[in-house]
């Protein structure tokens, strides 16, 4: 069995239920799970004191389990990034280590990216995600698949206008404004020439624009072949707003930015969220309206943050496989919630 460890490097888990149901359908799923001991320590807004989430870092860094999956989110890992072990954290990965989650979970993995150019998974989280309600199909498949080497490939639904939109680069990001606390730091991974991702929430379109038009002015923005949005959820529109939306806020920036920006990628504060390599090399290729991405076993990847060809060849006998086209619905304003289910399919060949 795949070895799985739920930890708490954040936010305070404020109920032990969604936890125990995480554990449990974990189980069903196949992983072998083990909880932190610190999983439900609890102070003030956090999972535990500072001290106390940065020795269950390097704990479940030191154990080295195939898959080290996040609580949830929430804030307090920027807290711990001056004092983290980074060699020890990029030793686990390179010891097979999958760090996963989204939200505040950005933080590690660019800093992973930054500091030893050592992959992690963008995905779903333990009590948000597994410890819900309702858990949709997608998610759990997708992240199944991630996690046994399976996933190579993700597509979904995006505007037109980008057909024949092929690029290759190290695919990086997550939450916008967690990755934009980095800019500046030593925790910011230099890319160049890579394909950005991007999502958030409880942000106005006004504030998401802000932080973009930034990244664009610091001249982070025309060095990527490509900007796929996620989900930007969550907010609350204004009586200033006067025709301002998300959609409008994507048009404008799209005027000033000559980097292609995609939307429509199922991930973030959603239900429906797909699994995405962070810091390896990957292809976005589109065809009409449909967009995939697509990429190596992170794993076995060079890491290289330069630009390199893509190939395109056979896997040999490895049983890989693609999420085909999640149609994200683009005709309303808010043009990031995922509701459809997704479609099986072959990424361009």
């Amino acid at each position: 069995m795949t070895s799985l460890t739920l930890f708490t490097p954040a936010g305070v888990v404020q109920k032990a239920a969604p936890l125990r149901r995480a554990v449990k359908r974990l189980q069903g799923l196949g992983f072998d799970v083990r909880v932190d001991e610190g999983a439900l320590a609890r102070h003030e807004r956090f999972g535990g004191t500072d001290d106390d989430r940065l020795a269950a870092l390097h704990r479940v860094a030191d154990a080295r389990p195939s898959v080290a999956l996040a609580t949830r989110g929430g804030y307090g890992l920027t807290r711990l990034l001056d004092r983290l072990d980074w060699a020890k954290l990029v030793k686990s990965v390179e010891h097979g280590t999958r760090w996963v989650g989204y939200s505040d979970m950005t933080a590690l993995q660019l800093g992973l990216l930054a500091h030893g150019k050592a992959p992690s998974w963008a995905g779903p989280m333990a009590c948000g995600d597994f410890g819900g309600d309702e858990l949709d199909e997608v998610t759990p498949d997708c992240f199944v698949e991630a996690m046994t080497g399976a996933l190579e490939a993700v597509g979904f639904r995006t505007e037109a206008g980008f057909d024949g939109v092929d690029v290759t680069g190290t695919l990086w990001g997550g939450n916008l404004c967690v990755l934009m606390s980095l800019l500046g730091t030593p925790h910011w991974p230099k890319v160049k020439g890579g394909i950005l991702f991007l999502e958030d929430v409880n942000e106005h379109p006004y504030r998401i624009e802000r932080n973009l038009l930034q990244l664009h002015q610091a001249g982070v923005l025309d060095k990527q072949k490509a900007i796929v949005l996620g989900a930007f959820t969550e907010f609350r529109k204004s009586p200033l707003d006067r025709g301002y939306s998300l959609k409008r806020m994507v048009e404008h920036l799209r005027s000033v930015i000559r980097t292609p920006i995609l939307t429509g990628l199922p991930f973030g504060h959603v239900p429906t969220k797909v699994s995405l390599p962070v810091g390896v090399k990957a292809t976005l290729a589109v065809q009409g309206r449909d967009a995939f991405l697509g990429w190596a076993a992170p794993h076995d990847h060079d890491h290289d943050h330069g630009d390199a060809a893509h190939d395109h060849g056979d896997h040999g006998d490895h049983d890989h496989h693609d999420h085909g086209p999640v149609d994200a619905g683009h005709d309303h304003d808010d043009a990031a919630t995922h509701d459809h289910a997704p479609k099986r399919g072959r990424k361009p060949r």
